[in-house]
Protein backbone atom coordinates (compact mmCIF):
# COMPACT_ATOMS: atom_id res chain seq x y z
CA UNK A 1 0.00 0.00 0.00
CA UNK A 2 1.01 3.62 -0.74
CA UNK A 3 1.21 6.56 1.43
CA UNK A 4 -1.83 7.83 -0.67
CA UNK A 5 -3.65 4.96 -0.19
CA UNK A 6 -3.85 4.61 3.78
CA UNK A 7 -7.11 6.21 4.77
CA UNK A 8 -5.71 8.00 8.28
CA UNK A 9 -8.35 9.90 10.89
CA UNK A 10 -7.29 12.53 12.96
CA UNK A 11 -8.45 13.02 16.32
CA UNK A 12 -7.40 16.10 18.30
CA UNK A 13 -7.88 19.93 19.71
CA UNK A 14 -5.08 22.21 21.07
CA UNK A 15 -2.05 23.48 19.74
CA UNK A 16 0.01 20.39 20.34
CA UNK A 17 -2.00 18.35 18.15
CA UNK A 18 -1.61 20.43 15.00
CA UNK A 19 2.02 19.68 14.49
CA UNK A 20 1.30 16.13 14.07
CA UNK A 21 -1.58 16.70 11.50
CA UNK A 22 0.20 19.09 9.77
CA UNK A 23 3.55 16.55 9.57
CA UNK A 24 1.52 13.95 8.24
CA UNK A 25 -0.53 15.85 5.35
CA UNK A 26 2.20 17.55 4.50
CA UNK A 27 4.16 14.19 3.97
CA UNK A 28 1.80 13.08 1.38
CA UNK A 29 -0.85 10.97 3.75
CA UNK A 30 -4.17 10.83 2.74
CA UNK A 31 -5.78 12.41 6.01
CA UNK A 32 -9.46 11.12 4.92
CA UNK A 33 -11.33 13.14 8.34
CA UNK A 34 -10.27 15.13 11.34
CA UNK A 35 -12.31 14.96 14.53
CA UNK A 36 -12.09 17.33 17.25
CA UNK A 37 -13.76 19.13 19.84
CA UNK A 38 -17.23 20.38 19.42
CA UNK A 39 -16.48 24.99 18.97
CA UNK A 40 -17.03 26.67 22.52
CA UNK A 41 -17.49 30.11 23.79
CA UNK A 42 -14.37 32.02 24.90
CA UNK A 43 -13.14 35.08 26.30
CA UNK A 44 -14.68 37.85 27.82
CA UNK A 45 -16.67 38.03 24.95
CA UNK A 46 -17.82 34.53 24.64
CA UNK A 47 -17.16 34.86 21.25
CA UNK A 48 -16.75 31.21 19.07
CA UNK A 49 -13.52 30.06 18.78
CA UNK A 50 -12.27 26.77 16.57
CA UNK A 51 -9.94 24.54 18.16
CA UNK A 52 -6.57 25.03 16.37
CA UNK A 53 -6.68 21.70 14.99
CA UNK A 54 -10.29 22.72 13.44
CA UNK A 55 -8.75 26.04 11.94
CA UNK A 56 -5.60 23.75 10.34
CA UNK A 57 -8.56 21.19 8.83
CA UNK A 58 -10.51 24.18 7.15
CA UNK A 59 -7.53 26.13 6.07
CA UNK A 60 -6.33 22.61 4.60
CA UNK A 61 -10.19 21.64 3.04
CA UNK A 62 -10.05 18.50 5.00
CA UNK A 63 -13.55 16.80 5.96
CA UNK A 64 -14.10 18.02 9.67
CA UNK A 65 -16.25 15.93 12.40
CA UNK A 66 -17.17 17.67 15.44
CA UNK A 67 -19.29 15.21 17.86
CA UNK A 68 -20.86 15.84 21.26
CA UNK A 69 -20.66 12.67 22.24
CA UNK A 70 -18.31 9.95 20.51
CA UNK A 71 -21.28 7.42 21.16
CA UNK A 72 -24.00 9.28 18.88
CA UNK A 73 -25.11 6.34 16.35
CA UNK A 74 -25.07 9.18 13.50
CA UNK A 75 -20.94 10.20 14.59
CA UNK A 76 -20.51 6.80 14.34
CA UNK A 77 -21.83 6.37 10.92
CA UNK A 78 -20.23 9.13 9.31
CA UNK A 79 -16.60 7.99 10.96
CA UNK A 80 -17.16 4.44 9.81
CA UNK A 81 -17.90 6.06 6.61
CA UNK A 82 -14.62 7.34 6.04
CA UNK A 83 -13.57 4.11 6.06
CA UNK A 84 -10.49 4.76 7.44
CA UNK A 85 -7.52 2.01 7.95
CA UNK A 86 -5.91 3.88 10.85
CA UNK A 87 -7.13 6.17 13.40
CA UNK A 88 -4.46 8.48 15.44
CA UNK A 89 -5.13 9.89 18.04
CA UNK A 90 -2.80 13.49 20.01
CA UNK A 91 -4.68 15.40 23.15
CA UNK A 92 -7.57 14.59 22.52
CA UNK A 93 -10.41 12.71 24.45
CA UNK A 94 -10.65 9.31 25.75
CA UNK A 95 -12.12 7.47 23.23
CA UNK A 96 -15.24 4.37 23.56
CA UNK A 97 -13.75 0.73 22.13
CA UNK A 98 -16.33 1.31 19.55
CA UNK A 99 -14.35 4.12 17.86
CA UNK A 100 -10.75 3.06 18.34
CA UNK A 101 -11.46 -0.46 17.58
CA UNK A 102 -13.11 0.22 14.69
CA UNK A 103 -9.94 0.92 11.33
CA UNK A 104 -8.50 -2.90 10.37
CA UNK A 105 -4.88 -1.30 11.34
CA UNK A 106 -5.95 0.22 14.51
CA UNK A 107 -6.01 3.29 16.90
CA UNK A 108 -2.50 4.94 18.19
CA UNK A 109 -2.05 7.45 20.48
CA UNK A 110 0.68 10.00 20.93
CA UNK A 111 1.61 10.63 24.68
CA UNK A 112 4.13 13.40 26.16
CA UNK A 113 5.47 11.12 28.94
CA UNK A 114 7.99 8.32 28.33
CA UNK A 115 5.28 5.57 29.59
CA UNK A 116 4.51 3.99 31.41
CA UNK A 117 5.17 7.00 33.67
CA UNK A 118 3.22 9.98 33.57
CA UNK A 119 -0.14 8.51 32.36
CA UNK A 120 -3.07 10.72 32.42
CA UNK A 121 -3.84 14.40 31.49
CA UNK A 122 -0.91 16.76 32.41
CA UNK A 123 2.44 14.33 32.01
CA UNK A 124 4.18 17.42 30.79
CA UNK A 125 3.54 19.51 34.00
CA UNK A 126 3.63 16.65 36.45
CA UNK A 127 7.22 15.21 35.45
CA UNK A 128 8.45 19.19 35.45
CA UNK A 129 6.87 19.00 38.95
CA UNK A 130 8.38 16.31 40.20
CA UNK A 131 11.98 17.39 38.96
CA UNK A 132 12.30 14.80 36.43
CA UNK A 133 15.59 15.42 34.11
CA UNK A 134 14.50 13.34 31.00
CA UNK A 135 11.19 13.16 29.52
CA UNK A 136 9.66 12.07 25.94
CA UNK A 137 7.15 11.05 23.86
CA UNK A 138 5.31 8.03 23.22
CA UNK A 139 3.42 6.13 20.68
CA UNK A 140 1.40 3.45 21.59
CA UNK A 141 -2.19 1.85 20.38
CA UNK A 142 -5.03 2.27 22.07
CA UNK A 143 -6.83 0.01 24.42
CA UNK A 144 -9.45 -0.61 26.96
CA UNK A 145 -7.62 1.10 30.26
CA UNK A 146 -5.90 5.00 29.68
CA UNK A 147 -2.02 5.15 28.89
CA UNK A 148 -1.22 1.57 29.03
CA UNK A 149 -1.33 0.28 25.29
CA UNK A 150 1.56 -1.63 23.44
CA UNK A 151 4.34 0.97 23.07
CA UNK A 152 5.19 1.78 19.26
CA UNK A 153 7.97 4.24 19.33
CA UNK A 154 9.50 5.97 21.99
CA UNK A 155 12.43 9.18 21.82
CA UNK A 156 13.57 10.86 24.76
CA UNK A 157 14.72 14.38 25.53
CA UNK A 158 16.43 16.40 28.51
CA UNK A 159 14.86 18.36 31.07
CA UNK A 160 16.94 21.36 32.35
CA UNK A 161 16.49 22.94 35.88
CA UNK A 162 15.50 26.41 33.95
CA UNK A 163 12.83 24.88 31.26
CA UNK A 164 9.57 25.50 31.95
CA UNK A 165 6.27 23.44 31.07
CA UNK A 166 6.26 25.90 28.23
CA UNK A 167 9.59 25.19 26.77
CA UNK A 168 8.71 21.62 27.35
CA UNK A 169 5.23 21.79 25.15
CA UNK A 170 6.90 23.02 22.23
CA UNK A 171 10.18 20.71 22.10
CA UNK A 172 7.48 18.05 22.99
CA UNK A 173 5.25 19.05 19.74
CA UNK A 174 7.76 19.10 17.31
CA UNK A 175 9.33 15.76 18.67
CA UNK A 176 5.70 14.29 18.71
CA UNK A 177 4.88 15.46 15.17
CA UNK A 178 8.55 13.33 13.89
CA UNK A 179 7.63 10.33 15.71
CA UNK A 180 3.59 10.52 14.74
CA UNK A 181 5.36 10.50 11.12
CA UNK A 182 7.87 7.74 12.15
CA UNK A 183 4.98 5.59 13.64
CA UNK A 184 2.62 5.27 10.01
CA UNK A 185 5.90 4.59 8.28
CA UNK A 186 6.27 1.82 10.58
CA UNK A 187 2.92 1.00 10.36
CA UNK A 188 2.74 1.02 6.19
CA UNK A 189 5.31 -0.87 6.41
CA UNK A 190 3.65 -3.81 8.27
CA UNK A 191 6.69 -3.59 11.14
CA UNK A 192 5.02 -1.89 13.85
CA UNK A 193 4.70 -4.48 16.56
CA UNK A 194 4.27 -3.34 19.67
CA UNK A 195 5.85 -3.94 23.01
CA UNK A 196 3.86 -4.78 26.63
CA UNK A 197 4.73 -1.71 28.70
CA UNK A 198 6.88 -2.51 31.84
CA UNK A 199 5.60 -3.10 34.93
CA UNK A 200 7.21 -0.76 37.12
CA UNK A 201 6.69 -0.66 41.01
CA UNK A 202 6.70 3.00 41.29
CA UNK A 203 4.43 4.66 38.55
CA UNK A 204 4.11 8.29 38.73
CA UNK A 205 0.65 9.73 37.53
CA UNK A 206 -0.48 12.75 36.08
CA UNK A 207 -3.45 13.37 36.68
CA UNK A 208 -5.72 16.19 35.00
CA UNK A 209 -5.08 19.86 36.66
CA UNK A 210 -7.17 22.40 38.52
CA UNK A 211 -6.98 25.84 40.07
CA UNK A 212 -6.44 24.21 43.36
CA UNK A 213 -3.64 22.07 42.19
CA UNK A 214 -1.87 25.04 41.16
CA UNK A 215 -1.91 26.97 44.83
CA UNK A 216 1.58 27.14 46.60
CA UNK A 217 2.49 24.95 49.38
CA UNK A 218 5.01 27.32 51.01
CA UNK A 219 5.68 24.63 53.78
CA UNK A 220 7.60 22.36 51.06
CA UNK A 221 11.44 23.84 50.16
CA UNK A 222 12.91 25.68 47.60
CA UNK A 223 13.34 22.82 45.17
CA UNK A 224 9.99 21.66 45.13
CA UNK A 225 8.29 24.95 44.98
CA UNK A 226 11.24 26.35 42.34
CA UNK A 227 9.92 23.22 40.17
CA UNK A 228 6.59 23.14 40.88
CA UNK A 229 6.55 27.19 39.73
CA UNK A 230 8.26 26.26 36.64
CA UNK A 231 5.82 23.41 36.29
CA UNK A 232 3.03 25.19 35.59
CA UNK A 233 4.15 28.18 33.33
CA UNK A 234 3.36 29.90 31.88
CA UNK A 235 -0.20 28.06 31.72
CA UNK A 236 -2.33 27.24 33.95
CA UNK A 237 0.36 29.24 36.60
CA UNK A 238 1.21 28.85 40.54
CA UNK A 239 -1.00 31.19 42.68
CA UNK A 240 -0.74 32.35 45.84
CA UNK A 241 -2.86 34.49 48.02
CA UNK A 242 -1.78 37.75 50.13
CA UNK A 243 -3.56 40.17 52.67
CA UNK A 244 -3.19 43.18 52.44
CA UNK A 245 -2.59 45.31 55.88
CA UNK A 246 -5.96 46.61 55.63
CA UNK A 247 -7.08 42.88 55.39
CA UNK A 248 -7.68 42.56 51.88
CA UNK A 249 -6.86 39.19 49.83
CA UNK A 250 -5.52 39.34 46.20
CA UNK A 251 -4.56 36.30 44.08
CA UNK A 252 -0.43 36.75 42.90
CA UNK A 253 0.13 34.49 39.83
CA UNK A 254 3.40 33.16 40.02
CA UNK A 255 5.85 32.35 37.15
CA UNK A 256 9.31 32.26 37.74
CA UNK A 257 11.47 32.35 40.78
CA UNK A 258 14.58 31.98 42.04
CA UNK A 259 16.14 30.11 45.38
CA UNK A 260 18.26 30.69 47.98
CA UNK A 261 19.18 28.52 49.92
CA UNK A 262 20.23 29.82 53.15
CA UNK A 263 19.32 29.97 57.13
CA UNK A 264 16.99 32.10 58.58
CA UNK A 265 15.00 33.10 61.41
CA UNK A 266 11.82 34.34 59.65
CA UNK A 267 8.79 32.45 59.96
CA UNK A 268 8.22 30.32 56.91
CA UNK A 269 5.31 32.22 54.44
CA UNK A 270 7.14 35.93 55.35
CA UNK A 271 7.28 38.17 52.39
CA UNK A 272 9.78 40.29 52.42
CA UNK A 273 10.64 42.89 49.84
CA UNK A 274 13.20 46.02 49.36
CA UNK A 275 10.13 48.23 47.62
CA UNK A 276 12.56 48.22 44.68
CA UNK A 277 14.28 45.30 43.38
CA UNK A 278 13.49 42.38 44.68
CA UNK A 279 9.99 40.37 46.56
CA UNK A 280 11.00 36.81 48.12
CA UNK A 281 9.50 34.61 50.51
CA UNK A 282 10.86 32.47 53.50
CA UNK A 283 10.70 29.11 53.22
CA UNK A 284 12.35 26.20 55.47
CA UNK A 285 15.70 26.08 53.68
CA UNK A 286 15.88 29.88 52.43
CA UNK A 287 13.99 32.12 50.40
CA UNK A 288 11.54 31.74 46.85
CA UNK A 289 12.40 34.96 44.91
CA UNK A 290 9.82 36.02 42.85
CA UNK A 291 11.00 36.98 39.22
CA UNK A 292 8.01 37.18 36.99
CA UNK A 293 4.43 37.48 38.70
CA UNK A 294 1.08 39.07 37.42
CA UNK A 295 -1.07 41.16 40.11
CA UNK A 296 -5.26 40.65 39.63
CA UNK A 297 -6.23 42.33 36.31
CA UNK A 298 -2.65 43.21 35.34
CA UNK A 299 -0.45 41.92 32.43
CA UNK A 300 2.55 39.38 33.62
CA UNK A 301 5.25 41.55 34.59
CA UNK A 302 9.01 41.61 36.27
CA UNK A 303 8.78 42.00 40.12
CA UNK A 304 10.72 44.95 39.88
CA UNK A 305 8.36 46.51 37.60
CA UNK A 306 5.29 45.34 39.34
CA UNK A 307 7.40 46.65 42.49
CA UNK A 308 7.54 50.57 40.41
CA UNK A 309 4.18 51.05 41.08
CA UNK A 310 2.78 48.59 43.48
CA UNK A 311 3.46 48.37 47.58
CA UNK A 312 3.80 45.34 49.04
CA UNK A 313 4.55 46.58 52.80
CA UNK A 314 3.28 44.59 55.20
CA UNK A 315 1.28 42.46 52.93
CA UNK A 316 1.38 38.58 54.32
CA UNK A 317 0.86 35.16 52.32
CA UNK A 318 -2.73 34.16 52.95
Amino acid sequence: MKKEDLRIVYMGTPDFAVESLRTLYESGYNVVGVVTMPDKPAGRGHKIQFSPVKQYALDNHLRLLQPEKLKDEAFLAELKSLQADLQIVVAFRMLPEVVWDMPKLGTFNLHASLLPQYRGAAPINWAIINGETETGVTTFFLTHEIDTGNIILQEKTPISSEENAGDIHDRLMKMGGELVLKTVDLILEGKAQGQAQAHIADLKPAPKIFKETCKIDWQKNTDEIYNFVRGLSPYPAAWTELKSPNGEVLTLKVFETKTEKTTHNEPVGTLLTDGKKFIKIAVSDGYLHLISIQLPSKKRMSAEDVLRGFNFAGFEIF
